[in-house]
């Protein structure tokens, strides 16, 4: 299967996983995929249509792939299957053996255990979720994803210290893990994060701190000067924040920007809702590469 087809097969499961309400955590870059999934506000359906040929055809699809697992249990194929009815039929317990495998056979590709991760979360399993998050940050220390999942556990965990020293740990560990492996922690990334957990504890000095050293690693991505313009805004600095925003708005792919307009004024978000100093604007993925790296911003990238 080729990188295109494979990155196509995520973002599906992605989706899918979002519509089930497996992704819980609003700082993960997964989850920017959700915004623009037209199937995510959609009601739940009535007892009469679950029981549709279709949710029986999927029904059916999955004890094909169980058997085919029976005989070949790392069919890279079948578990991929598995894992994809599974989630459409809202089983949640039942994608942790196909994403505990996938993960394992696909260490590289860190999306089955940020999946394995939140999954084991909506399960109520924090323990087991950090542990996954974990795994990942041992081969992968600068992994965004895993991260921002953990940073986002641990504050719920009431562990907010820990979330920060993870952060930090990982800004200072950088130069080292760059030095031997090149790229392999955005430092920007980090910062950015870093700055949206002291916002979350309403630390709004240090998180000022940490988004202007975002904006000092990398001058062309928006989401710093965003972040910090939302923090002044939210302490009422409304005229330090607006230059800010402005920035932000010129600094910013064209997609985002009339969100970002709407976010520097009282406008409601499309969506509904208030927007909190740690907020993106629907789809904006909070640590995603400036527009000028290699990667392209949520959800057209990635995430």
């Amino acid at each position: 299967m080729s990188d295109i087809r494979k990155n196509r097969w995520l973002l599906n499961i992605v989706l899918i996983v979002a519509t089930v309400g497996l992704l819980g955590v609003t700082m993960l870059p997964l989850i920017t995929s959700a915004f623009t999934n037209p199937q995510a506000n959609k009601p739940s359906p009535s007892p009469s249509e679950a029981a549709t040929p279709q949710k029986a055809d999927v029904e059916a699809r999955a004890r094909g792939y169980e058997e085919v697992l029976k005989r070949e249990p790392e069919n890279p194929t079948a578990l991929r299957g598995l894992l994809e009815a599974r989630l459409q039929l809202g089983d949640v317990k039942g994608v942790i053996d196909p994403l505990e495998k996938l993960a394992k056979l696909n260490p590289n590709q860190t999306e089955y255990g940020v999946l394995l991760a939140q999954a084991k979360q909506q399960l109520n399993d924090p323990e087991g979720a950090a542990q996954a998050y974990r795994s990942i940050l041992q081969s992968k220390p600068g992994d965004v994803s895993a991260l921002a999942g953990l940073s986002d556990l641990l504050i719920k965990q009431q562990r907010p210290e820990a979330a920060i020293g993870l952060l930090q740990d990982t800004i200072k560990q950088a130069p080292t893990a760059n030095k031997s492996q090149p790229n392999s922690v955005d430092v920007t990334a980090v910062q950015v994060l870093l700055g949206k957990v002291f916002a979350s504890q309403k630390r709004y000095d240090d998180a000022l701190v940490a988004f202007d050293d975002a904006a000092n690693s990398n001058a062309n991505d928006f989401q710093p000067v965003l972040y910090k313009a939302l923090v002044l805004k939210e302490q009422g600095k409304k005229d330090e924040a607006k230059p800010l925003f402005d920035k932000a708005i010129s600094l910013a792919p064209a997609q985002f920007k009339d969100q970002i307009t709407r976010l520097s004024t009282d406008q409601p978000a499309a969506q509904g809702g208030t927007t909190s100093p740690t907020t993106p604007p629907a789809g904006v993925t909070p640590t995603s590469p400036a527009p000028s790296s290699q990667a392209s911003p949520a959800p057209v990238q990635k995430n």
